[in-house]
């Protein structure tokens, strides 16, 4: 049996350390790189090319959704397995629109990640037995017929507005996407038009109802 080739994405150190550690005892599995971001994810997934990808959707600056669909479009050999604390219809259902070919809680036994790296690399589709049959009810009913209120928002918009929920200012996001400063004003501007949105707080609460961003990776207030 050929090894499957993982990249890890969590930007926890010391949980990617636990996961590496599991992964080098499992019996055909070789762990090429590891990612602290979504950005870093998309470079190292390039530069490697991994069979699959575990990934965590609570991440900064490119969360695990907006890095899922990219990844998706980008690099349609690799899977993308989504390993998360959140379990809810919603991130479940996002995750799938954008390509996920597995979807794991973060609690899950040692024995059920290997079943779902073992699917994906069969080219199947793994969703833990705890994530609620109406999850995928919904999103067989879905499928054709409702288009994510996120796709109405380019990526580099739906990125601005992680950054801005995730608290930074306009000159930080400036920097960290190496862009003007006006091109930042002019995105937000369009974005929060095209949302009929006028303040933050409401951009916010967007960004955790279409899942761009959790509530854990909010600023503290």
């Amino acid at each position: 049996m050929r090894t499957a080739r993982v990249l890890l994405v969590d930007d926890h150190s010391l949980v990617r350390a636990g996961i590496r550690s599991l992964l080098e005892k499992m019996t055909g599995i070789e762990v090429v790189a590891e990612a602290g971001d979504g950005h870093e994810a998309l470079e190292l997934t390039k530069k490697h090319v991994p069979d699959v990808v575990l990934m965590d959707i609570a991440i900064p600056g490119l969360n695990g959704l907006e890095a899922l669909a990219r990844a998706s479009k980008e690099f349609s050999r690799v899977k993308v397995i989504i390993l998360s604390m959140h379990t809810n219809e919603e991130y479940v259902l996002q995750a799938l629109r954008a390509g996920a070919s597995g979807y794991l809680p973060k609690d899950a036994a040692v024995a059920e990640l290997e079943l779902a790296l073992g699917a994906v690399t069969r080219g199947e589709t793994y969703l833990s037995p705890r994530i609620s049959k109406r999850v995928i009810v919904s999103y067989l009913e879905a499928l054709g017929n409702e288009r994510p209120l996120r796709e109405d928002l380019t990526p580099r918009q739906r990125e601005i507005v992680q950054l801005i929920a995730e608290g930074k200012s306009t000159k930080e996001i400036a920097f960290l996407l190496k862009v003007g400063v006006k091109t930042v004003e002019a995105h937000r501007a369009q974005l929060m038009a095209r949302l009929s949105i006028h303040d933050v707080a409401s951009l916010v609460r967007y960004a955790i109802r279409v899942g761009l961003v959790p509530d854990e990776r909010l600023p503290e207030t």
